[in-house]
């Protein structure tokens, strides 16, 4: 689709002035930056020099062969954990007050693969205005004709499979970053409603950074390591797999579960409710109150607070999750909440099978 929706104003703006105010009264009372405070540059620090003391250790040379391969392994989880816990709020400008910080730290992102000017285009302009909008939300379009999500996703007899081969395809989801995602998005004349005019220091950026990761996480280690092609190929292999099956489980989990809504703009192309209740239906939290859950994945398990307030840094939204859901219970609103990552993967997983079955019976 490429019309430009509206959301509507009449139902659902109370609830976003109301939760609004009362976060802000939150940070003013209690005298505190919305942006990062210690605990998270401590985070910052810890997952940054975990993921360059990693790449490291694996091109020093110096590591048996039986090492790498964990090695790897863990480089691309720490990937994801850099790219949750600081990319992301950089990105969103939540990691700092300060642009130029935010910036710095958002350059980043190319380093795990991924270019972050197309990121904000897709995720923080398109997927946090559209979130679940089937033709305009296209982080939602996972294998479009594999994986089937929604009741107007093209139906194929392959589906009724899907709950088995989504997570192998999830995993794939860092090397199609990193080979394909950005280009194609970057080159698109449109994502969802966006038009694409891209500044000529995009295109410069686009090539000169993915050139960059190509020489340091193919080229180098292959001039600098004793490890044949095909034992490169494994490593390398293994790194994305991880990553991408790490970003994949927790973006799907926060808006592909029961109870999330996948809506279809009415006869005029526009969604009958306020962009806030849309976001609460749209939207959902798993393992809120964990704090090893909240520590690795930046926030993103607390999906609904971060949607409300992209702006805000993940460090607070365990605090500010329990206004948030005091006030959509006030205005009898959804609060989407798996208690846990298992019971979350679960309803994925049911999502996957129910509209798997639909297919094979259409």
């Amino acid at each position: 689709m490429s019309q430009k929706l509206k959301f509507s104003t009449a139902s659902g703006s109370r609830f976003y002035a109301t939760v609004r105010n009362r976060v802000e009264h939150h940070f003013s009372h209690n005298e505190l930056s919305q942006h990062a405070n210690a605990p998270m540059w401590g985070k910052t620090v810890f997952f940054l020099t975990g993921f360059v003391g990693i790449y490291l250790f694996i091109i020093s040379g110096h590591l048996p062969m039986w090492m790498l391969l964990p090695l790897s392994i863990l480089l691309g989880m720490f990937s994801a954990f850099v790219g949750f816990n600081v990319c992301h709020d950089a990105i969103h400008g939540a990691l700092s007050g300060n642009k130029k910080v935010n910036k710095i730290f958002g350059f980043i992102f190319n380093l795990v693969g991924a270019n972050p000017y197309v990121w904000s285009i897709t995720h923080n302009l398109v997927h946090h205005t559209y979130t679940n909008i089937p033709g305009h939300d296209e982080d939602i379009e996972i294998a479009p004709g594999l994986i089937r999500i929604a009741e107007d996703d093209e139906v194929k007899s392959i589906q009724r499979y899907q709950h088995w081969y989504a997570f192998p395809l999830y995993s794939l989801a860092s090397l199609s970053w990193v080979f394909r995602k950005d280009y194609k998005k970057f080159f698109q004349k449109k994502i969802g409603a966006h038009q694409n005019r891209h500044p000529k220091l995009e295109f410069f950026n686009l090539f000169f950074f993915k050139a960059i990761y190509y020489f340091l996480f193919i080229v180098l280690p292959l001039l600098v390591l004793d490890v044949s092609w095909w034992q490169f190929l494994i490593g390398f292999l293994l790194l994305h797999i991880a990553q991408g099956l790490t970003m994949g489980l927790v973006f799907q989990l926060a808006h592909v579960v029961e109870g999330t809504n996948f809506p279809v703009p009415n006869e005029s192309g526009n969604i009958e409710e306020a962009w806030a209740e849309h976001q609460m239906r749209t939207t959902a939290n798993f393992a809120t109150h964990n704090k090893v859950a909240a520590f690795f994945l930046g926030g993103l398990n607390r999906q609904i607070e971060h949607h409300l307030f992209p702006k805000v840094c993940h460090i607070h939204y365990g605090e500010i999750s329990i206004i948030v859901k005091q006030t959509a219970l006030e205005f009898d609103l959804p609060y989407n909440e798996n208690k846990t990552f298992l019971s979350a993967l679960r309803s994925h997983f049911l999502i996957l099978k129910k509209f798997g079955k639909e297919a094979s019976v259409s």
